[in-house]
């Protein structure tokens, strides 16, 4: 392991047990256990079921790279930075770290939830690695960027999840580490506070500190990655430029459920099959012009009869940021039900979104307002325009009605003003 690299990953797998089922929280449990053990004995038992949540991973990060972890749900994101952070232990190959490593995996994790906020920053700030006296000293800092100076004596129990990520980012932030591991908990803070912690990690980087990000958000793995490494079902498919490995990860995502969503396992009532974004050209190239209408082709397979289907096609930024929503409700489009398999197709007025990259979902409710059935991607499309873009024009761009009347009119004298207008 060469002095340039912060993290060097050989054959590195971590397996689990499939239903392996809760733990054991009391005496009663385990004596069930053990009375059921002794009353099968000798019977056939199901063999053991495992699977590999991460398999066979090898990389090295450099110093000072940030590098974006991205994949679909249970691909093996989180269980790659668990291992990282030694919080599990690999079942196959190593993972080496050189340098003071600070993580920030889940919302709240080393808190004690009685204690106040001023207590656990020194209680998390110890489980990260740092003394009393570093905590002390860095104390202001860390409740000056948590933004929770009124609330810092409050027991955490009654923050909001908002405030228990702010202050648990910064506390991990002024641990000053070498290597930050982020687990898609911005999502959990309002937008202010994203492109702060944000900031605060580039400043990081220029430090030379090196951060692995996890995040379903594209925009911030492009703002924050040089490169990024795909996970599939636990293997290591992609690990390069982050455009690159965008493009495979917007391939992939299409038709799969939102990363928001999950599915009622006992009921798959409706899915979509089929989807296409499709420009005035009536091709699906990807690249939409500004004031377009788009054509939304969906091929969809009901399992049963859904009876007042409420459908809501949203076409959402890069960003999470919802820009607009189409739903048969809204555009007085009744379906009295949906059965078998079938075709739906939505056609925008002109879209008068500003220049930028955006994603599009469907979502399928029963009765109206009833049951979620389905959240699916359908698309990722780019809106073209030459000057309008997001950064200087905001979401959407209409012309507005202009008029001018300069003030030297006052000062025109009547005989003139009667002429000119005449």
């Amino acid at each position: 392991m060469t002095e340039d690299i912060a993290i060097s990953v050989r054959n590195l797998g971590k397996r689990y047990r499939r239903n392996a089922g809760p733990k054991h929280n009391s005496l009663r449990d385990v004596l069930q256990e053990k009375l059921t053990t002794l009353l099968t004995l000798g019977l056939k038992r199901p063999k053991k079921d495992y699977f590999w949540a991460l398999s066979d991973a090898n990389f090295d990060i450099k110093k000072g790279e940030n590098v974006g972890i991205i994949g679909l749900n249970g691909a093996g994101k989180s269980t790659l930075l668990k291992v990282l952070s030694r919080i599990v232990t690999p079942t196959t190959g190593e993972a080496r770290i050189t340098g003071r490593l600070g993580a920030l995996l889940e919302v709240g994790t080393g808190f004690h939830p009685e204690l106040t906020g001023r207590e656990n920053t020194y209680l998390y700030g110890s489980i990260l690695g740092m003394t009393r006296a570093e905590v002390t000293e860095k104390f202001d800092a860390i409740v000056e960027f948590a933004e929770i100076r009124d609330f810092i004596d409050t027991p955490v129990k009654r923050y909001s999840s908002g405030m228990y990520v702010r202050l648990a980012f910064s506390v991990a932030a002024h641990l000053d580490p070498d290597i930050l591991l982020l687990d898609e908990v911005l999502a959990v803070g309002d937008s202010a506070f994203q492109r702060k912690c944000m900031n605060f990690a580039r400043s990081l980087e220029k430090k030379g500190s090196t951060i692995l990000f996890v995040s379903h958000n594209m925009f911030s793995i492009k703002t924050m990655c040089q490169r990024v490494i795909y996970l599939k079902k636990g293997k290591v498919v992609y690990d390069g430029p982050t455009n690159e490995g965008l493009k495979m990860y917007e391939n992939d995502s299409r038709l799969k459920d939102a990363y928001w969503f999950h599915r009622d396992d006992q009921e798959q009532a409706i899915t979509f099959t089929e989807a296409s974004v499709v420009s005035p050209g009536g091709v699906d190239t990807g690249v939409i012009d500004h004031g377009d209408r788009i054509t939304f082709k969906l091929r969809y397979k009901a399992n049963r009869r859904i009876e007042k289907p409420y459908i809501r096609l949203s076409i959402d930024r890069e960003d999470d940021l919802h820009t607009m929503t189409f739903s048969n409700g809204a555009d007085k489009f009744d379906i009295p039900y949906l059965e078998g398999e079938g075709e739906l197709t939505v056609t925008t007025a002109p879209i008068m979104l500003t220049s930028d990259f955006f994603i599009a979902n469907i979502a399928v409710r029963e009765n109206g307002h009833g049951k979620l059935l389905a959240a699916q991607i359908i698309g990722h499309f780019h809106v073209r325009h030459h000057s309008l873009s997001s950064t200087a024009y905001g979401v959407v761009h209409q012309p507005g009605e202009w008029r001018l009347r300069p003030a030297s009119d006052a000062a025109i004298p009547q005989d003139r003003a009667t002429a000119v207008g005449s």
